[in-house]
C-alpha cells in the first residue's frame, strides 16, 4: 500500500540536451541518477546513455525542476547543458497526438523535439516546408513532430532553418521509440 507521499507523487521524465554525443558534454547516467536522487527526486533511473532521466516527484512544477537539475549538474559536474521537464501526464499527450502515424513507417526516423516554449507558428511559416517534402513537420503544443524517410543525418528540415526558426527556445529531440519507450517506463 502506497504512504501518502507515494500517493501524491508523479512521474517525470528529464531529458538533457547534446549529452553524450560527441566529445563535449560527456556523462555517466550513474551521475546523473546521483544528482536527480540527491535533488530529493525518487525512483530514478536513466534509459539508453542520450541523457533520459525517469524520476518522481512531490513537486509540481516541471520547468523549475529543469533549472535546478541544470545548475546542479553545473555545481556537481561542472556540466553546462540543458534540461527540459516533462510529467508523464504531458508525454501521454504527445504520445497520443502523433500526428504523424499515417506516413512515419520507420519509429528510429520519426521524431519528437521537445521546446522549453510554445513554437511561434509565424515563425514557421516563413520557412518553406513543401520544398523538404517527403519529410514533414508538425507543431505540437511545447514540442514539433518531424518525420526524415532518408534519415534525420541527411535532414532537408534541418538545411530549412528549421532550428532557427525556434530562436531562443530550447530544443531536444527523441526518436519515437525513446518516446514511447520513455512513456511505457512512467507507467
Amino acid at each position: 500500500m502506497a504512504t501518502a507521499t507515494e500517493a501524491a507523487e508523479t512521474g517525470y521524465v528529464a531529458l538533457l540536451r547534446g549529452v553524450n554525443v560527441g566529445p563535449h558534454h560527456r556523462l555517466a547516467m550513474a551521475d546523473l541518477r546521483a544528482v536527480l536522487a540527491g535533488l530529493g527526486h525518487g525512483a530514478v533511473s536513466t534509459h539508453l546513455n542520450s541523457g533520459n532521466a525517469l524520476f518522481t516527484s512531490a513537486r509540481r512544477d516541471p520547468d523549475a525542476m529543469a533549472t535546478e537539475l541544470e545548475r546542479a549538474l553545473d555545481t556537481e559536474l561542472g556540466l553546462r547543458v540543458r534540461c527540459l521537464v516533462r510529467d508523464r501526464s504531458d508525454l501521454a499527450r504527445v504520445v497520443a497526438a502523433d500526428p504523424l502515424r499515417a506516413v512515419a513507417t520507420d519509429p528510429a526516423r520519426y521524431l519528437v523535439t521537445f521546446l522549453s516554449a510554445p513554437p511561434d507558428p509565424a515563425r514557421f511559416a516563413a520557412l518553406d516546408l513543401a520544398s523538404a517534402e517527403p519529410e514533414r513537420l508538425i507543431l505540437g503544443e511545447r514540442e514539433y513532430y518531424t518525420w526524415h524517410p532518408a534519415g534525420v543525418h541527411r535532414s532537408k528540415l534541418d538545411r530549412l532553418g528549421v532550428g532557427r526558426a525556434l530562436g531562443d527556445v530550447v530544443a531536444t529531440a527523441r526518436n519515437w521509440n525513446t518516446v514511447t519507450a520513455l512513456l511505457a517506463k512512467l507507467g
